[in-house]
């Protein structure tokens, strides 16, 4: 029997901005929240496919390769030139088709909250897998991703659900509060969503319906895992 065609897929959207506000300085995605999802999708025999807004190579936080922030997932993204190879050629945005894909991963970093946020594209296709009934998750500042996104009624998806993100105290701690374009804890709650948070840096994956969200970069591993659990239920 061929099962080729019954691998599971996961999409996984990155983003393509770069630059953090006018500080001058790089952002991106940071490595850990894709990493970490990814192997947990990968070891668990998914295909994965990467997307972006621009396609062609998603740019990576610096800040996210500092050594204080390695994990064995980010040192096996290191080691790994297929995953690297994806990450330097990722798909265009709008060319992908939720009908294609078992369910869809934002990974974090800042650069989501200027290029995901109001991306006409992103949200169109997080309004198709939940119309099919396929789950869609997000880990930190990714969850941005959901906030403009409305079901076919013109409610908001994230109103009245348990949702997280990257929380206004740990906005706060890396200094960056006056720089980011909002404060995602703040723009959930003005839309009706129940907004959940632990301590800081503390890991906190949350699922409501199809909607499963993580809060912060070492949430990334459970968030992928709820996702993994949905989609095999």
């Amino acid at each position: 029997m061929n099962t080729d065609n019954l691998t599971k897929k996961i999409l996984m959207v990155l983003t393509s901005h770069s630059e953090l506000g006018n500080t001058g300085k790089k952002t991106g995605f940071w490595v850990e929240e894709f990493a970490a999802p990814y192997y947990v999708f990968i070891d668990a025999g998914f295909e994965v496919i990467l997307a972006s807004p621009m396609g062609g190579q998603a740019p990576i936080d610096p800040t996210s390769e500092l050594s204080d922030f390695e994990t064995e997932a980010t040192k096996r993204f290191d080691a790994d030139e297929v995953a690297q190879s994806k990450i330097n050629n990722t798909e265009k945005l709008n060319k992908m088709n939720s009908d294609d894909f078992d369910g869809v991963f934002y990974p974090g970093g800042h650069g989501p909250l200027w290029d995901l946020t109001d991306n006409s594209e992103s949200i169109s296709l997080i309004g198709h897998f939940l119309s099919n009934n396929k789950p869609i998750a997000a880990v930190c500042h990714a969850t941005a991703a959901l906030l403009n996104v409305k079901d076919d009624l013109g409610t908001f998806i994230v109103k009245n659900k348990a949702i997280t993100g990257f929380s206004n105290s740990e906005e706060d701690a890396v200094q960056l509060t006056d720089i980011v374009p909002f404060l995602l804890e703040d723009e959930l709650v003005k839309r009706g969503g129940e907004y959940q948070k632990t301590s800081d840096w503390q890991p906190l994956a949350v699922q409501d319906g199809l909607i499963i969200s993580g809060q912060n970069p070492a949430s990334s591993s459970l968030t992928a895992e709820k996702l993994l659990n949905h989609i095999n239920k």
